[in-house]
C-alpha cells in the first residue's frame, strides 16, 4: 500500500474523502449505498439504475462517521468519460480510492491505479457482484465455489503485482454483505480510516450488529 504523504498526517486532517470509482455498471452506487448502511431507494440513498446514473461526481456522509465522504464517481469508459479524458474531468481531491469491477482486468483499471499510485494515494481494488458470478458458475458440473473464489482473487493480484501495485483486492457483493470480503474490507477501511482522522469513533460493531446474524 502507498505511503501516506506527509500532509496528509493526523495532524492535518479533519475530513477523510473516499473515492469509488470504476467502469459504469460494475455498482459503485449500490456499493456507496451498502457501505453507508443503506439499501437502494432508501432515502438518502446513491441513485442506482441499470443505465449510467453517476455522471458528476456526488459526496455522501457516512451515517455514523461525520468525518467521513464517500464520493460516488461517474463511470470511467464511458462516452460521457473516456478513459484517456476521465483522469483529468475528474478532480483528484480524495484521500483513498476504491476501484470497483465487476469483470476482468482490463486497461482502464491499470489506468486508475497507475494514476492513484503516482499521487501516492491509497487504494483497494473491489471485485463487486461476486454474487451473479458464483450464481452463474453453479450451472457447471465441476463447480466448486471455494475453487472459484481462489481463481479470481489469484487473477486479480497476479494482475495487479504486473503493473506495480500493492493494494488489497476484496471479493465482495453489496447484497450479501456477511459474504465473501465484505466485512473484511469493511474492517481494513475502519483501520484505514483510523491512520487518517483517529478521532473518529469506531463503526464497525455498529456495522455488523445491523447487517450481520448473530452466531
Amino acid at each position: 500500500m502507498a505511503k501516506v504523504p506527509k500532509n496528509q498526517g493526523r495532524e492535518k486532517v479533519d475530513t477523510l474523502n473516499i473515492a469509488v470509482t470504476g467502469e459504469t455498471g460494475v455498482g459503485k452506487s449500490t456499493f456507496v449505498n451498502a457501505v453507508r448502511q443503506l439499501r437502494d431507494k432508501e432515502e438518502g440513498a446513491a441513485t442506482t439504475g441499470v443505465t449510467e446514473t453517476s455522471t458528476v461526481p456526488v459526496r455522501y456522509a457516512h451515517p455514523t462517521l461525520p468525518n467521513v465522504y464517500l464520493w460516488d464517481l461517474p463511470g470511467i469508459g464511458t462516452p460521457n468519460f473516456k478513459a484517456k479524458k476521465y483522469l483529468k474531468a475528474v478532480k483528484w481531491h480524495q484521500d483513498m480510492f476504491i476501484i470497483l469491477s465487476s469483470m476482468r482486468f482490463r486497461e482502464n483499471k491499470i489506468l486508475l491505479a497507475q494514476e492513484i499510485k503516482k499521487m501516492k494515494k491509497r487504494f483497494y481494488f473491489v471485485r463487486s457482484k461476486i454474487d451473479c458470478n458464483v450464481e452463474s458458475e453453479k450451472q457447471k458440473k465441476d463447480f466448486v465455489e471455494e475453487e472459484m473464489l481462489k481463481r479470481i482473487r489469484r487473477d486479480w493480484e497476479r494482475n495487479l503485482v504486473a503493473v506495480g501495485g500493492d493494494s488489497k483486492v476484496f471479493l465482495a457483493s453489496s447484497f450479501q454483505l456477511d459474504k465473501e470480503d465484505f466485512q473484511k474490507m469493511v474492517l481494513n477501511l475502519e483501520q484505514d480510516v483510523k491512520t487518517f482522522a483517529p478521532a473518529v469513533t469506531t463503526w464497525e460493531n455498529d456495522y455488523r450488529s445491523k447487517h450481520c446474524p448473530i452466531l
